[in-house]
């Protein structure tokens, strides 16, 4: 049962102060006050746990998140930061006793730079949007979430969101250079910018992946690459989701770094057809697509050097695109599979974690046996070339004990993960979800460290408590822990 901090009374006592105050700095629209429109904003994209916020503030600049985040340190209020809300870890879970700070206003593109190759945005952008403003320049934003269509690159620069493409391309930290944000005290912070790297302390590679735990972002400037001149796409099936692994770390141990490298098994295979159509090959136990691209003839070399490699591993299916428009139905299907598996299950949980590439095939075999433990369903669906899974669980919210099997299985799925060697999360982040796991994989030494630096942002831990964190720790001053009080006292959250 998932548990969230106690509410502080007092400050629920003040409300309608607090709302009064807050449409001071925000007026017009920006502050959601009733009942009724503030449950839309009960949930992030991990809609098993759900909590009303106190109150939704919409603010338009950086003046306005300013006055808010100055006023809420003020009077101790807490403050959850939220983009799009497509977050699969619980990080923009709000608090009964806490304003959220929705950043979907700040949506524009401030400044192209094509000769420096970077682009300036407000964290309210799009992913995708990104790449359709300098498309036009013959360039693209790398990272691509399977929800880049929805998900903004505020909320990517919280998560250090990664994609089909962060194997050869890197995940957001590699491509974000500089961020504007506002600290919990209302001061504006800049790192970064137009330029590659700086001396010093690698703050910004302390943001990137906080969590909305250190302070609110209100600017990006991200890096943007040159179109590849050519890519080609490989769909390979295989008797055995073994084999598929196996032939992953084969290309990667031959020096060959794709563009993409996904792996999809039966189920998830027989989802995304049913729904997209891209002539997946139905027999196959295991499903790998690998993305090349560059010149034509360096492309053609590789396409044949790794139809070589995954015959030597068994492949029974091996068809390349030959169309630009064959190559994107082949990502289409994988582009859809989380929407397609929805069509399957009535509910299911899309879990984060990342292992060494060796341990693929292990880890899935291993999977299956928890499938019979627990009587329930997964289709995996995960980037392959990083060893970043996303097993899709697949229960009935309404059959009574599935969400609770649910949650057991996915958290023995990432105890496995820490087991082999890898880590609980690699671009979901670890929000409520993960949070009651770190001890799986730190120990007490390696979280006060963490702690210590979420200290010396936020002393007060107001911003997005109850997330990360599985143990209580209070800042007597800056960067200096002060009692040490064993796990939160989290009242049960109700689940859905």
């Amino acid at each position: 049962m998932l548990a969230m901090p106690e509410p502080d009374r007092v400050v629920l006592d003040r409300r309608a102060e607090i709302v009064a105050a807050l449409k001071e700095f925000v007026p017009g629209e920006g502050v959601i006050d009733t009942e009724c429109e503030r449950r839309a904003y009960e949930c992030d994209a991990l809609t098993a746990y759900r909590q009303t916020p106190m109150v939704v503030v919409l603010p338009e600049d950086t003046r306005q998140v300013v006055a808010v985040l100055r006023y809420c340190k003020e009077n101790g209020i807490k403050v959850v930061p939220r983009g799009a809300g497509t977050s699969l870890s619980g990080g923009a879970l709000p608090l009964e006793d806490g304003v959220l700070l929705g950043m979907g206003k700040f949506k524009r593109i401030l400044d192209i730079d094509a000769p420096n190759r970077c682009a300036v945005v407000q964290p309210g952008v799009t992913n995708l949007a990104i790449s359709h403003a300098v498309q036009g320049q013959g360039l693209y934003y790398a990272p691509d979430p399977s929800s880049q269509i929805a998900c903004t690159i505020g909320g990517n620069v919280a998560e250090n969101s990664g994609g089909v493409h962060c194997l050869k391309y890197g995940l957001t930290t590699n491509n974000v250079i500089g961020v504007e944000f506002v600290t919990i005290d209302g001061e504006v912070i800049r790192l970064g910018g137009k330029f590659l790297d700086a001396g010093g302390y690698d703050l910004l590679g302390v943001l990137v992946g906080s969590e909305g735990l250190l302070g609110v972002v209100t600017e990006v400037t991200v890096r943007v690459l040159p179109t590849p001149p050519g890519a080609r796409a490989l769909l390979i099936g295989f008797p055995s989701v073994q084999g598929a692994g196996d032939c992953v770390a084969a290309v990667i141990g031959a020096g060959i770094i794709p563009g993409g490298m996904e792996i999809m098994d039966r189920l998830a295979i027989e989802a995304a057809e049913a729904f997209v159509h891209a002539g997946y090959p139905l027999d196959a136990e295991a499903l790998l697509i690998v993305e090349l691209d560059g010149c034509g003839a360096e492309v053609d070399h590789l396409i044949a050097a790794v139809e070589k490699i995954a015959s030597d591993h068994g492949a029974t299916t091996v068809r390349a695109s030959q169309t630009e428009e064959e190559r994107l139905l082949f990502w289409a299907g994988r582009k859809a599979a989380f929407p397609a598996v929805g069509r399957i299950s009535p509910d299911y949980l899309c879990m984060d974690g990342t292992i060494p590439r060796r341990e693929i095939g292990a880890v899935l075999l291993r999977m299956k046996q928890l499938e019979e433990k627990y009587g329930l369903r997964v289709a995996n669906v995960f980037h392959a070339g990083d060893g970043n899974l996303h097993p899709l669980i697949l229960y009935d919210a309404n059959k009574p004990g599935e969400l609770d099997r649910a949650e057991k299985f996915g958290q023995d799925i990432l105890r496995l993960c820490v087991e082999v060697g890898g880590v609980l999360t690699g671009e979901h982040g670890v929000g409520v979800e993960k949070r009651d796991l770190m001890d799986v994989m730190f120990d007490e030494v390696d979280l006060e460290q963490q702690q210590r630096l979420k200290c010396a942002f936020d002393e007060t831990s107001l911003l997005n408590p109850g997330k990360v964190f599985p143990q209580l720790c209070r800042c007597a001053e800056l960067g200096r822990m002060h009692v040490r009080g064993g796990k939160l006292p989290f009242p049960d959250l109700p689940r859905f």
